[in-house]
This record gives structure tokens, sequence and C-alpha cells, in this order.
């Protein structure tokens, strides 16, 4: 779960450095102006390092301690998560005795980080090709999905001893019906936020209260989509929280969604009022992918929370179960 917090830490960093225009605070990877430690002035760079990035295809390339700084971050944040992401594979090996799929999940999401680690390098290499940052996006999400999956089937004795019976099979379809949903939203969101990029370059980033007029029918397919992902979403939060004792933990994630996505559409509105604040984009884009990771945990648990399913790891003891339920 610290590996879980960690790469949502990441998602908010990247989000961070794309609303700041820092992703070319360092033109090149894996040092950053030819450094491993960045420098604070450009005083510390050479005379010509203009002319250097230009001829490798860097263009008008000026130093920002700021953006620099920003950007080294949220490189050794994702250096950070290699490190934690070995750590869970290590804690998972005792799995291969009793649950072979939750040390795989865990195996994946390793390898699914260190080509996360490649298609960073090629989306600096590419001057931020607005679809390879979208792709860089969604690896996170995939990750993020495999993590939980580890997370919770390891715990999936204890979520089977809870015996829940008060949610129909059907649940989990509909669960899965918003969980693709927001995907396509979120995707959506990406297409806006590319958009949005673009517009701000043309407009010099001056003038945010004109970048909406200039957004094409995508923001308008994304703010549909809005309305009728949140009607999904009450409906299903309203079925889970009317059926689930309130001690649940599946009731408690029910909740925790629902004050999600209401704080999703919040923050969106805000948006599009106030002409795009830099300081809300980072925060909308970490709650939308919260909401997935939210709608994944409670579409798993709810699997392995119910009665058919068979058993292979230890049965847990009644405190382990209990302490689950409180």
């Amino acid at each position: 779960m610290i590996t879980v917090g960690a790469v949502y830490f990441l998602i908010l960093v990247g989000a961070i450095v794309r609303a700041s225009g820092a992703g070319m605070g360092c033109p090149d990877w894996p040092t950053c102006f030819g450094q491993w430690i960045p420098p604070t002035d450009e005083s510390q760079l050479p005379a010509n390092y203009h002319e250097i990035y230009s001829e490798l295809g860097y263009a008008d390339t000026d130093f920002n301690p700021v953006k620099t700084w920003t950007e080294y971050l949220n490189r050794l944040t994702g250096v950070s998560i290699g490190i934690l992401i070995l750590l869970t594979v290590w804690r998972a090996i005792p799995f291969l005795k009793r649950d072979r799929p939750v040390f795989y999940s865990a195996l994946a999401a390793l390898f699914l980080v260190m080509f996360q680690g490649w298609l960073g390098a090629v989306v600096v290499s590419s001057n931020l090709h607005p679809l390879l940052i979208t792709a860089h996006m969604l690896l996170a999400l995939a990750i993020v999905a495999l993590l939980l999956y580890a997370v919770i089937r390891s715990q999936r004795s204890n979520l089977t001893a809870l015996r829940l019976n008060t949610l129909n099979h059907g649940l989990s379809w509909w669960l899965l019906l918003v969980l693709v949903m927001t995907l396509i939203q979120i995707v959506a969101g990406a297409q806006v936020r590319e958009n949005v990029d673009l517009i701000a370059k043309s407009f010099e980033y001056a003038h945010r209260g004109l970048w909406l007029n200039e957004l094409p029918w995508v923001f308008n397919l994304h703010k549909a989509f809005a309305l009728l992902l949140l009607c999904f979403n009450l409906a299903l939060i309203w079925r889970m929280i009317r059926a689930l004792p309130q001690n649940h933990i599946l009731f408690k994630l029910s909740l925790a969604l629902g004050f999600l996505v209401l704080l999703a559409v919040a923050t969106g509105i805000s948006m599009a009022r106030l002409g795009i604040p830099p300081i809300i984009q980072p925060f909308h884009l970490l709650i939308a992918n919260l909401i997935f990771g939210v709608q994944f945990s409670l579409l798993t648990a709810l699997n392995y929370s119910r009665p058919k399913v068979s058993v292979t790891a230890e049965e847990p003891s009644a405190g382990t179960a209990s302490s689950l339920s409180d």
C-alpha cells in the first residue's frame, strides 16, 4: 500500500510538471542538463548550452531552476517507486507457495515500472509528444491496478470470512461498466489536456479566460460524459450502502468513492469557471485516478467477499477477520 501511495504521488507530481510547463525542465535523460544533480543557476551551465540542445532538437531551451527541479523531483519519485516495487516483490515471495497470482501481480508491476521508465525517456526525446504522455499516464493506472490486485488478493481469505450475502452478482457487472466508463473519461480528459497545452502555447500562457472558447468538441463530450458518470456512480453507491453494514470495508470504500466523485465534479466546474487555474489541474487528474483505484478495489474485493470463493490460503483468525470488518 505504501507503493500504491507512492505511485499516486508520482501521478500528482507528473500532473504538476505538465500543468506548470516543466516537462522539458530537464531536456536530456537520464541526466539533467548533462548532470546527475541538476544545476541551480544558469552560470553552472556551458555558455553555449542553447546551441548544444538546439542541435539535439530542443530549440529555445532556457534554464529555469523551478521547472528543472520540478521535473527532477518527478524523476526521483520514479526511482523511489522502482525501489518500493522491488521491496513489494520481495515481500510477495512467500505467496509463491500459498497463492502465486499475488507474487506474479507484483512481478508484473515491476516489469511495467521498468517499461514506464523507458517510456519516460521516450517522452522526453519526443519533446513531450501528447499521445506518449497519455500512454505514460494509462500505464501508471495499469501499475496501480496490479498492485491493488496483489494487495486485495493477499487478503482474500479475510474478505471471504466476512461472508457477504446482501449484494447480488449483477452488481459486479455494474461496477465493471462504471470502471470502463471512468477509463474512457480519463482518456477524454487527457485529450482535453493536450488541447489545453496547445492553446496555452498559442496564447503564450496568457489570457487563460479565453482558452475554453478555443477547445474542440472533445471538451463538451468530456463535460456531458461527466454528468452521465456522476449518475452511474451515485446509483452504484446507493445500492452498495443500502445493502451493506456500516462497519463493512466495502461500505467505507463506497463512501470514499462518492466523496471522490463529487470532488472531481467540483474541481472540474472550478476549472471551467475560473479559467483553468494551474493549481487545480493536477488535483483534478489525481482525483480521477483515485476514483479508478477505488472502483477497481471495490470490484476485486466484492468478488472475494462472495461465499462461493474457495480459499487456498490459510484461514484467518477470528480477530483478523473482525479487524478488517471494523
